[in-house]
This record gives C-alpha cells, structure tokens and sequence, in this order.
C-alpha cells in the first residue's frame, strides 16, 4: 500500500512542474523591452514567438528520448534546455551579451522545446500511475501550467516589478529548482498497484479534492494579484500562493495515515481465528482487487466490441455503414502513424485545435502589443495575469464531463465544440470595440476557451486514436500551433506594420502602431477562422458521437455484469 501514497507524490510534483513551466504564456510581458534590444520589426518579433512554438514540432524528440533513458534524465534535459534558452535571452535584453538574431531564435527555439518535453513527462506520469483515472490525472496536472504567467507575474512583482527582463531571469531558474525537487518521488516511483474494487472511486474523491484546491489557487491568483501593487504585498502574496501549491500534499498524507489506521487502531479491534474464514481480510481484499483488475485487463475490450456489435446489429447494420464512410467503430483503438494520417475524423480535430487553441495561444504572444497600442501598457501584467486565470479556469473545467458523467453523459468531443463557442465571440466583441473592458473581457474569454481545449485535448487523443501511442499522436497533433503561430502571427503582425504611419512612436529603429486599427483587422480575421474550428468540431462530435455512446453503454454493461 505504500505505493498508493507515493503516487500522490508522483502527482503533487507533476503539478508543480506544470506550474512553473508554462513559461511561453509571458512572452508579452517582455516582448516589448525584447524588441527594443534587439531593434527588430513586429514581424520578426513574431518569428521569435514563433521559435518558441516550434520547438513542438520536434516534440517527439522527447518520446524517443523516453525509450532509451530513465524518465528523471529526460526531465534534467528539458530543465537544462530552458535554463540555457532563456538564461541566454535574459544576458542578451540586459546588455551582457550581444547576439545576432538567429541566435536568439536558436535560444526561443530551445525554451519552447524544453516546455514540450516537460509536458511529456508529466502525461506519462500521469498515464503510467492512474491507469483507471488517466483523464482526472490529466486535467488537473496540464490545469495548472495555465496559472505559470499568475505565479511568475507574482514572483516579478515580489522581487523587482519595475525590471521586465525579470521575467528571463525566472523562466531560466524556477523550472530548474522544481525538476531537481520534483526528481525525489520520481526516482521513487512505486510499481503499478492494482486498485481495490473501490479503489477508483475513492481516488476520484481524492481528485475532486485536489481540483476544489486548485480552483482556490485559481481564485486567490485572479482576486489578488491586482492587489499586488508595493512589494511588500506583492511577497505576501506570492508566498499565499506557494503555500496553496504546497497544500496538495495532504492528500499523500491522508492516504498514509488511512493506512496506518487500517494497520494499526483497526486491526487490535478485529476478531481473530474466527474459524470461519482462513484468509486476512485484507490480503483477501487485495486478492480480488488483483483478479478483478486482470480480468478486466483481458476482457473488457471483448465486452465493448460485443456490445458494438450487439447495438450496430440492432440499428440494422449502421456499423457497416460507420465502416465505408471512415467513422471511428470503437474509443482507444491504438492507431499506427499511417492509420492517423489517413483518419478523417484526425483532420476535422487538428482544423478544430488549429482554428481555436492555437489562435488563443497567439492572441496571448500579442497580448502586450495589443494592450501597447490601445494605449494600457501598464495593465499589460494585469491581462497576462487574467488570461493565465481563466486559462487555468478552462482546464479545470475539463474534468466535467468525468464527474457528471453518470448523470448526464455528453461526448467528450461535444465539449470541444462547446469549449470553441466563446473565442469568435471575443474576437468579434475586441473588434467591434476598443474600451478596457471589452479587453479585458475578450482576454478572459479567450483564455477561458483555449485553456479547456489544451487540456482536454491530451484525453480525447487518448479516446480516439488510443491510449498507448499518446505520447506520439498528441505530439503531431500540436504540429498545428507552431503552423497557426506562424501564419497568424506573421498576418496580425503585416497588419500591425502596415498601419505603423498612423500614430507612430519611435522606439529606436523599432515601429509602435498606437490606435484601435493595429489589431482590427486581425481580430476579424481571427474571429472568422475560430468559426471555421467551431464548424469543424461540430462536424468531428456528429461523426463520433455514436462510438461515445457504445463506449459508455458497453462501460456501465461491464460494470453491471461485474
């Protein structure tokens, strides 16, 4: 039972690993200072933005690294790539170092993939140690990389809220600190355990435990943090927030003294040599655990498939036809590379991802020239702060549909539409007007919206193209958001330029567009591409509905008949 403690440990430092290296969400924090040094153009300011989203692309690199070195190396590695990324931009915006700007480039490429590899490693801690929660796991750990520009822009404001390049200097050492920290329970991480037959509802209590604490870290982040005006405050505050992070060990500490009770205080009151049962209780308990665990393992892929089939029969041969138009037939089929390439159902999901989350991550790497050119600079930390927020908001909400699902059961693919709704209608809203308040409630709205889609994204790849090739699959999905950084940066930055001789400021060689035009334009193309993503998960949730609806019924079968 000792292993049903450390992987709450294992989990407590995932948590924090994510929460210190979501370290591409304050980019516009320092994006403006960093285009002053380096004396470059909106568009190859873009291109640096665009660096750090590329280190994605080679984000496989990190499942390959996975199969011939133990997990902790390659999280060393992740740590030591940022620490050298950013570590070298922080030298070149305070002056010790001059570097030409591809060498920059190389330095935001190598941050942006330190992040992805560090995300690799938390979805296979996750996976590897809730088998029967993967998705809970998953929500809750990737919820709190949406809170790092909060934590980071807390930490700026404690230390020296008057230095941007601040944000370089921490974005090099904190995730170093936590990896070295985060190594003691992974180097101790127990053998797969299997769960007692209420096992998994008793740690999906523990789940809804952890998320009611992690939405109060949420809360506390949103509500203070524009009360963070003098120092003083600022470190009180930051350290609130530590301590919030340092709460969720109590779990690992309610398991450990639940089994000390159980070893100890109850076994004195049980009666012993009974006569009428030869078997520890507990070890007898463990015993079906482990059976009902293996028989599940062999047979509850044959239950699904019997139950598909048993349905599509009844539907009058509907499965035959799901087959000829290329529908998914059943959830978590492992898929090869050419079987996903070839899927249709991937394409509708990757325009879904590509035309919503990645315009949200984009929206956030512009988020301190549009605040620039609407005249608030100095609430540029405060709107970094509120879309990490509601970013973070967005992921929690993802674990929804598993809590409620046995009252009201909605495809998770139908979340995904629902989730893309709130992005065209930001957009649009920042279009149509230019107040502070539609800003901010734009900026709300958007993180809201993207926050859901990253986190929900690693469990419907998981459901639909297989549990087992994650690792790879969700890789080449998130091929998208260097593409759309990309093409949505460079476009939002051509616009940005092109309306720089209408109240233009001079930045040294660098252009500032000042006005409601700099963005317009950009919004309302934004705005009419999320509605493309919008239309495009509709069609995936039409297409894959029905094999939602057999998994769940051939679930609730098997439970019945176990």
């Amino acid at each position: 039972m000792a292993g049903q403690s450390r992987k709450w440990m294992i989990l407590v430092a995932t948590i924090w690993i994510q929460a210190f290296t979501g370290t591409n969400f304050d980019f516009s924090a320092y994006s403006s200072d960093l285009k002053s040094v380096l004396e470059i153009s909106q568009v190859q300011l873009n291109y640096l933005a665009v660096a750090s989203d590329l280190g994605k692309i080679f984000g496989w690199s990190s499942g390959l690294a996975l199969m011939y070195f133990p997990l902790w190396t390659v999280l060393l590695a992740a740590a030591l790539m940022g620490f050298v990324g950013y570590g070298v931009q922080w030298l070149v915006i305070t002056n010790f170092l001059s570097l030409p700007y591809i060498m920059v480039f190389i330095c935001c490429l190598l941050a942006g993939l330190s992040i992805c590899w560090f995300n690799t490693v938390c979805f296979v801690l996750c996976i590897s140690n809730f088998p029967a929660n993967r998705s809970l796991a998953l929500s809750l750990t990737v919820s709190f990389n949406g809170v790092s520009a909060a934590l980071y822009t807390l930490a700026y404001n404690a230390i020296n809220p008057t230095s941007p390049e601040l944000y370089l200097l921490l974005n090099a050492l904190i995730p170093l600190v936590i990896s070295f920290t985060a190594i003691i329970p992974i180097l101790r991480q127990p053998p797969f355990e299997p769960l007692p037959p209420d096992g998994v509802r008793r740690d999906s209590l523990m789940f809804l435990l952890l998320n009611i604490l992690a939405a109060l870290n949420g809360v506390y982040l949103l509500l203070f943090e524009s009360n963070s005006s003098d120092v003083t405050s600022a470190r009180l505050l930051f350290g609130g927030s530590i301590i919030l992070l340092i709460l969720p060990l109590c779990i690992p500490g309610l398991v450990i003294a639940r089994n000390w009770y159980l070893r100890t205080i109850h076994a004195s009151f049980r009666l012993e040599g009974s006569g009428f049962i030869l078997v520890d209780p507990d070890e007898l308990e463990l015993h079906k655990g482990m059976l009902a665990h293996e028989a599940n393992r062999e047979s509850y892929e044959d239950v699904v498939q019997n139950t598909v089939k048993t349905i599509a029969a009844e539907e009058g041969g509907a499965d035959e036809l799901l087959i000829t138009r290329g529908q998914l037939e059943m959830l978590g089929t492992e898929h090869s590379l050419r079987q996903l390439l070839c899927r249709a159902d991937f394409w509708l999901y990757y325009i879904a991802y590509f035309c919503g989350g990645t315009i949200g991550l984009v929206y956030s790497n512009n988020l301190g020239q549009i605040a620039q050119s609407l005249g608030q600079s100095s609430n540029t930390t405060t709107l970094v702060t509120l879309y990490s927020s509601f970013s973070f908001f967005g992921r929690l909400l993802s674990a929804t549909p598993d809590y409620i699902r046995a009252k009201f059961y909605f495809a998770r693919t139908g979340w995904l539409a629902i989730a893309l709704l709130p992005t065209p209608i930001a957009l649009f809203l920042l279009a149509s007007s230019g107040t502070v308040s539609a800003l901010q409630a734009g900026t709300a709205l958007i993180g809201l919206s993207s926050g859901f889609i990253f986190a929900a994204a690693v469990s419907i790849t998981s459901e639909l193209f297989g549990p087992n090739g994650v690792g790879v699959n969700h890789n080449i999905l998130i091929t998208n958001i260097p593409i759309g950084s990309l093409i949505y940066g460079f476009l939002a930055a051509l616009i940005y330029d092109s309306h720089g001789s209408t109240g233009i400021k001079s930045m040294t060689d660098s252009v500032v567009c000042m006005g409601r035009g700099c963005y317009y334009w950009t919004f309302v193309w934004w705005g009419c591409l999320s509605v493309l993503g919008l239309g495009s998960s509709l069609v995936l949730f039409i297409r894959t509905r029905r094999a939602y609806q057999w998994f769940e019924q051939a679930r609730i079968s098997s439970n019945i008949d176990s």
